[in-house]
């Protein structure tokens, strides 16, 4: 989710657009000037100009374009000031008071102040998307004009971290009363959509003048290319068509001939997602014997070399790699041991393996083989149910296991609701409930008193989740961007695509 699982799984996707209607540039190599048109090769096109609709993935360069958040959020994963200059929770952390900026003025000429601050509040916790974020949040309050009062129902250790990741955008309150913006943008954001723009093709901004954080946003025009396919955004690039773009292996080499910049930052987890730990569907899984044995039997690290082009991080944790909540000493918990596994699944009653039906679509191929293969050295017997993608996200969560690509969180208590405890597209009935200890280790995890004392109950809930095998991951996959000299790029972990406030030139 939230959706950024959705543009994760997006990410292997093998549809191919176009590169059309780009502005000719310089060959990109080593002396290329800073631009005054910064133009970026994206990975996938617009979902919705709604915030309250779009999902988080790759939005976020049209969306931070158009609008201002009232947070905005750094690389580390620690929200910052946006709309909203600073802010406090109460003692009993039951009640944000955010204080806003007065000299922000959305593109119809409303001015920014706490009562478009609270409307947008509203229609983001109503949004399709966006609820996600706001699910503990009992009210919204305009208390003067620029400060805005969040009163939550429990706490939420969550709610700044959403919100910086893309889900505090605001709108002209009129345009949310006429239900126009998944048509049309109206924000107050440092550019406006130009009238140049080819909708899923190319989107042109124009900087608006005396924005009150032109600072932040130095490039006179920014043009976004959605552009899924590899080969095309890598031609694009050193054909000096865009200045950033979104990687892969190739990117990389070609950046190291022309000296170009590389950035990159763990994004998602892969390998097999598990819906059915009681066993109510799928028996074996029910044991975590089973679930130990599919851990120890498939190679993460050649996995990762082979298929993820050694960009990321071979672990069997949840809690995404560098940050709060993951512990590097876990990572050997599962050594690729077949003869282990073997031995683990016969103490469970399947010596001679069990019969799995999954769903596959072709994103997922790429590990078809090894799970075949490695199923077929334990002798559990696949069988394969065939989607397109587009029918995959609907469809895969009815099975008790599946192959899956999806997104990690920075903050571990995002991690704990987009993984364990908040119902998502792929995970629509979490079962966690089911097993006291684990939900008690999430209570304790959750309550904790911020700080150490908090890391270290998440340590444990982390311990104990890759103890039962709670999920196979078999590595965490870094995202790749390139930038041309004189431009560089910050990776934020919960994006697939940063901001514009993270593209900047270099000093």
């Amino acid at each position: 989710m939230n959706r950024t699982p959705i543009a994760a799984v997006a990410l292997v996707a093998a549809s191919a657009l176009a590169l059309t209607a780009c502005s000719a540039g310089g060959d990109g190599g080593d002396d290329a000037a800073v631009p005054s048109e910064l133009r970026i090769g994206n990975f996938a096109d617009l979902t919705s100009w709604d915030p309250a609709s779009a999902d988080i993935g790759f939005n976020a360069p049209y969306l931070s374009a158009v609008y201002d958040p009232l947070v905005t959020i750094d690389g580390a994963g620690e929200p910052q000031p946006g709309l909203a200059t600073d802010w406090a929770f109460s003692d009993d952390r039951l009640t944000l008071t955010m204080n806003l900026r007065s000299d922000a003025v959305f593109a119809d000429g409303e001015p920014f102040d706490a009562e478009a601050a609270v409307a947008n509040l509203a229609h983001l916790k109503d949004g399709t998307v966006s609820r996600e974020s706001y699910l503990n949040v009992e009210s919204f309050r305009a208390v003067d004009e620029d400060t805005v009062e969040i009163r939550l129902s429990r706490r939420d250790d969550r709610l700044l971290y959403f919100m910086g990741l893309g889900r505090s955008y605001m709108a002209a309150p009129s345009a949310i009363e006429a239900g126009t913006l998944e048509q049309a943008p109206v924000g107050s954001g440092p550019y406006t959509l130009s009238d140049a723009t080819i909708p899923g093709a190319e989107y042109r901004f124009e900087r608006v003048a005396e924005h009150w954080a032109a600072e932040d946003f130095p490039f006179d025009e920014v043009t976004v290319l959605p552009m899924q396919d590899s080969s095309a955004r890598n031609n694009a690039l050193e054909a000096g068509q865009i200045d950033v773009s979104y990687g892969d292996a190739t990117t990389v080499g070609m950046a190291e001939q022309h000296g170009w910049n590389v950035a990159s930052q763990v994004a998602s987890w892969v390998g097999l997602r598990i819906n059915d730990h009681t066993g109510s569907k799928l028996a074996p899984l029910g044991d975590a014997r089973v679930r130990q044995a599919l851990a120890y039997a498939f190679d993460g690290e050649a996995l990762l070399a082979s298929i993820g082009e050694g960009e990321g991080v071979a672990t069997p944790q949840l809690f995404a790699a560098g940050f709060a909540g993951y512990d590097e000493e876990l990572d050997g918990r599962y050594p690729h041991d077949l003869d282990r596994a073997k031995a683990l699944l016969a103490e469970a009653g399947y010596a001679d393996g069990f019969d799995v039906t999954m769903p596959m679509a072709p994103p997922f191929q790429p590990w078809q083989a090894a799970v075949d293969q490695t199923f077929g050295e334990l002798g559990i017997r696949v069988t394969w149910d065939e989607f397109q993608y587009v029918d995959y996200q609907s469809n895969a969560p009815s099975y008790p296991m599946f192959i899956s690509v999806l997104a990690v969180d920075s903050n571990p208590t995002a991690t704990i609701a987009r993984q364990l405890t908040v119902p998502q597209w792929y995970m629509p009935e979490p079962d966690i409930a089911q097993f006291p200890e684990l939900q008690a280790q999430v209570d304790r995890a959750l309550d904790a008193e911020p700080g150490e004392a908090q890391q270290a109950e998440i340590q444990e809930l982390n311990a104990m989740l890759v103890e039962e095998a709670w999920q196979v991951v078999w590595y965490q996959a870094n995202d790749i961007y390139v930038t041309v000299a004189g431009i560089e790029l910050t990776p934020v972990t919960g994006m697939k695509f940063p901001s514009l406030r993270q593209i900047q030139p270099t000093d």
